[in-house]
């Protein structure tokens, strides 16, 4: 009797390319003729860029069709290389309806991948383009009463939701509160008006600052009853680690659920002090690092680069084995010690003397 072939198999068959040529060497031939064709890597290339505030633009990117597709606020890694060297950065894309995505960057003093795609990338640069990742997403319950904070960047996982709340007819009651330096700072207001104009469920509060005429108060000082219904709501918060702190401080007693990200890793106010000894097994160096500041940190300023991507611990790139010693997590202050684990050197410091598989 013959075997019937699965499905799958009859895709790989032996004269599939993957079959019997390396992958880097068809990328490189395949990509001198198309800059998106790769045997499984998925690549984007900047097709359009638009100014989306005084200080950030946003970047059109089509996608190749080995990106696997996301949900509305999740991440990619997107790897630039700039001077002659790759690095990785975090980004919370749109989807646009295209199948394109639209990422918005602010352009950072001394940010070599920010400056690089503000200005320096020319229209048709390709990049390195991760799967999506990450777990800022709406809820299953459609009706859900929804609350949104965003803070500088974290606007750009709040407008993927929108969209899609958008695209829903816009289901729920929904609050969103956008905090910014300055006017001039926030990012697709004319997007944002627009949908609560078609939506009286949605209702966008603009929060600058440092506005000369009427600044707005801070995270830790806004009035959230003056919202309404705040038991049943479900908060979801994206911003700087310490704007994230505060509003987890303030709601998470008082509200149904409460999602946070934080695209800067808040310091601990009892960071420890000193040095200790890493050993890094596989290279075969030992390096004095300071205890309080992240390996991933630490190891950077030693002129080393690990892999790394959205450095706030979520996407798991930075993930590297720990033979043995005491870590200490940078967000909760706990400490590790069981030997022979996985540590994610972006959200970890060294608390006593550690050997790690680097």
């Amino acid at each position: 009797m013959s075997a019937r072939l699965r499905p799958d198999s009859r895709r790989r068959t032996p004269l599939s390319p993957r079959h019997w040529v390396p992958e880097a060497l068809f990328d490189f031939w395949a990509g001198g003729l198309h800059p998106l064709w790769t045997l499984r890597r998925p690549r984007a290339r900047l097709v359009a860029r638009e100014a989306a505030s005084a200080d950030a633009v946003t970047l059109i990117l089509k996608p190749n069709r080995h990106f696997r597709g996301m949900a509305a606020g999740q991440h990619v890694n997107l790897g630039v290389e700039v001077d002659g060297r790759r690095l990785t950065r975090s980004y919370s894309p749109t989807r646009l309806a295209d199948g394109t995505l639209a990422i918005t960057v602010k352009a950072i003093d001394g940010g070599r991948v920010s400056q690089h795609l503000a200005s320096g990338a020319p229209l048709g640069e390709v990049f390195e383009l991760g799967q999506a990742f990450g777990g800022m997403t709406l809820p299953p319950q459609a009706d859900q009463r929804l609350l949104l904070l965003a803070a500088g960047s974290g606007i750009t996982p709040m407008r993927a939701l929108l969209r899609q709340l958008d695209a829903a007819g816009m289901p729920a009651q929904v609050d969103l509160l956008y905090w910014a330096r300055q006017r001039e700072a926030l990012c697709f207001v004319d997007e944002l008006d627009a949908m609560a104009a078609r939506h009286p469920r949605l209702r966008v509060h603009y929060l600058p600052t440092r506005d000369a005429q009427a600044p707005a108060p801070r995270v830790d000082a806004y009035a959230f009853d003056a919202l309404g219904d705040l038991p049943s709501a479900r908060v979801l918060v994206c911003g700087p680690g310490g704007f994230v702190d505060t509003a987890r401080a303030r709601l998470q007693s008082q509200v149904a659920a409460l999602q946070v990200e934080a695209f800067s890793p808040p310091v601990l106010p009892d960071a420890e002090t000193g040095l200790v000894q890493v050993e890094l097994r596989r290279s075969g160096r030992t390096l004095a690092l300071p205890r309080g500041t992240s390996l991933l940190q630490a190891l950077e300023a030693e002129g080393l680069r690990p892999a790394s991507g959205c450095r706030m611990g979520i996407c798991n790139t930075c993930v590297c084995g720990k033979a043995s010693g005491v870590t200490r997590h940078t967000l909760t202050g706990e400490y590790a010690a069981e030997p022979a684990t996985q540590v994610k050197l972006c959200v970890n410091s060294a608390s006593t003397d550690l050997i790690l598989e680097l």
